[in-house]
């Protein structure tokens, strides 16, 4: 009988000192704000259009190949890719900057020409200065237009979601390099 009891004095001794540690710890790692951060925005939607510039070629490219794969297939299986493009207002890579495609890729399909892309679209120009939008998907590069969402965003784009459209306007097959033209559809507070 003593045994028991001291078993059960044991036990809600320990079920004390622990619920009472683990409500504080969860109290401090998982904690509603209601006033903290306060956003008094209404959520608004985006329409951007610009164009990026992917240059491989000459002295100074804006993409770099970081590795590739252990033998050589028809569609670069594996292939991965490292970029700094320019957005500009206009297809010409001389029009206005707008901000940096800073984005990596890897050529993802054994069958076609597909990219999983990861890209923060970083901008420099007017209200959306300081602020990105991040778009992560499959690009399946020889399509008219490629569709990929929005997966978040930074500044004017805070809790961004939505797509963005992609279409190529120029391509040089000799060099790899491209012009593509966004249409990016983006909701935000």
């Amino acid at each position: 009988m003593a045994t028991i009891f001291s078993i059960c004095l044991l036990f809600t001794l320990y079920y004390i000192t622990f619920s009472t540690f683990y409500s504080t710890v969860s109290g401090i790692f998982c904690e509603e704000i209601n006033e903290g951060i306060a956003i008094k925005r209404v959520e608004k939607r985006s329409h951007l259009h610009f164009y990026f510039h992917d240059v491989i070629s000459g002295k100074k490219p804006s993409a770099v190949k970081i590795t590739g794969p252990p033998n050589s297939s028809a569609y670069g299986f594996g292939a991965t890719m490292m970029m700094d493009d320019a957005l500009t207002e206009g297809p010409e890579i001389s029009s206005k900057l707008v901000g940096r495609a800073q984005w990596m890729y890897a050529l993802a399909a054994q069958e076609d020409v597909s990219l999983l892309m990861v890209m923060n679209l970083a901008f420099t120009e007017g209200t959306y200065n300081g602020s990105s939008i991040s778009v992560v998907g499959r690009n399946p590069v020889f399509d008219d237009v490629r569709e990929m969402p929005i997966v978040g965003g930074s500044g004017v784009f805070r809790f961004g979601r939505g797509y963005a459209l992609a279409h190529t306007i120029w391509f040089d097959y000799n060099t790899g390099d491209a012009t593509v033209e966004y249409n990016v559809y983006v909701s935000h507070y």
